[in-house]
């Protein structure tokens, strides 16, 4: 099986070339810099942590807001002029909002450009697998090796936001948070111009329909899509209560240093997961898998609730580290499944952003929370969200396939058949569990 699974992933590097997997890891790898090191950044400029909490959440809601339509101009006029386009007004906006922090600008001067800075960034992660998988669809590939892909780009991500803050905290302890940022507008810059120029950039494009039924003709979603981004939204509640009780628990341990090997050790075992997730059997079906993965997370995140020591909170994050990757690649692999081609690149934009947006928002309320009533409130309240996200995929349902827009837009590629959460494995052509 492993032998298949290392087989599986070189397939890939070959379809898709070795310099795409790595310039798309490096032009993702800002994303998290900046969102890590906001806090970092305004709060040692302005001298407040509020300050620099409201700031941070400002560009992750900049970065929510925007992401859809950046991944629907991406579908209308293809991922090349779309991606430099953001790569570069990104390194711009985040050049602008490091040198706004350092003139110390009044706080809503500082919202506006953290809102910039987010609602500016290019989308690379969601954006590549929406490139990828049409791309090893169209070169044969079927739902397993889909299923890899997914697997590869889900551990990109993760290291990524291993490495990012990594990078942020490095550059504080070393000098001032402020180079990490100019290091994430010239990452942005070099590596977001190279994933947008690289060949495959040329991905098709939906011609836009003509006449006055033109938006009559455009593919609706079915409502499975808006269940699964509910559940990573909810998702995204349970890692950012995670986060603020990690935070909140290192410093009441007086090891606030700590906080970020703590998410580092998370990181690694969710990306290790995420990698061997393509060697799971195609008789294990995505709604067999989503219902396993949410349902590990509630249970898995209980033991946070009562951790009271470092040593503890290193072994439990350790093993709640482990649902992370299950529960995104599941996610972006149901939405792949259901939304139609011409949609594929707003679908995992949107995805990405119900994740974040549910992440942002609750860093706030949770870090008051845990303000008040201690780490364990703010566990506690992730584990309710990985309760209600298992709630969620257990009582969806199937639905019928979608129908295929008439006629395929011009440019489009090949169609393929719809199937819903519960209709296909991401291995092999078998029908869920």
């Amino acid at each position: 099986m492993a032998e298949n699974t290392r087989d599986a992933y070189r397939r890939v590097i070959r379809m898709t070339g070795a310099p795409l997997p790595v310039v798309s890891f490096f032009g993702r790898l800002p994303v998290a810099m900046i969102q890590f090191g906001s806090v970092l950044l305004v709060t040692e400029t302005s001298g407040s942590l509020a300050t620099g909490g409201i700031v941070a959440c400002a560009l992750a809601l900049g970065q929510v807001t925007a992401g859809p339509f950046v991944g629907r101009l991406a579908d209308r006029h293809g991922q090349r002029r779309v991606v430099l386009a953001f790569s570069l007004a990104n390194a711009v906006a985040i050049t602008a909002y490091t040198l706004g922090a350092l003139a110390d600008l009044p706080t809503p001067a500082l919202l506006a450009l953290g809102a910039l800075a987010g609602a500016t960034i290019p989308g690379i992660g969601p954006l590549a697998r929406a490139r990828v998988v049409p791309l090893v669809r169209a070169r044969g590939g079927d739902d397993r090796l889909v299923g890899t892909v997914l697997s590869l780009e889900s551990t990109m991500d993760e290291l990524s936001f291993v490495l990012g803050p990594a990078l942020v905290g490095l550059a504080a302890v070393a000098v001032h948070p402020a180079y990490a940022f100019l290091t994430a507008a010239l990452l942005v810059a070099c590596c977001g111009t190279a994933f947008a120029l690289h060949p495959t950039g040329r991905t098709p494009r939906a011609a836009p329909a003509a006449g006055p039924r033109a938006r009559e003709e455009r593919p609706r979603l079915p409502r499975s899509v808006y269940v699964v981004r509910v559940g990573l939204l909810f998702l995204g509640v349970l890692l950012g209560a995670c986060g603020a009780g990690i935070t909140a628990l290192t410093d009441e341990l007086g090891q606030p240093g700590q906080a970020g090997l703590v998410y580092a050790a998370m990181g690694v075992m969710s990306a290790v997961v995420g990698l061997s997730m393509a060697a799971l059997p195609e008789r294990f079906g995505l709604l067999a898998r989503w219902r396993v993965a949410t349902a590990a997370a509630a249970l898995l995140s209980l033991p946070l609730v009562w951790t009271d020591s470092l040593v503890g909170l290193y072994v439990v994050v350790t093993f709640f580290g482990a649902i992370y990757a299950p529960n995104l690649i599941t996610g972006f692999a149901l939405t792949e499944r259901a939304v139609p081609p011409q949609r594929l690149a707003e679908g995992m934009t949107f995805a990405a952003s119900a994740f974040v947006g549910g992440q942002a928002v609750t860093l706030a309320v949770a870090g008051r929370l845990a303000e008040s009533h201690g780490a364990g409130a703010a566990f506690a309240l992730g584990s309710a969200a990985a309760a209600v996200a298992f709630v969620i995929a257990l009582i969806a349902r199937h639905q019928p396939p979608r129908a295929e827009p008439r006629g395929p837009a011009r440019g489009a590629g090949p169609t393929r058949p719809a199937v819903t959460p519960d209709a296909a494995a991401p291995q092999g052509s078998g029908r869920s569990a």
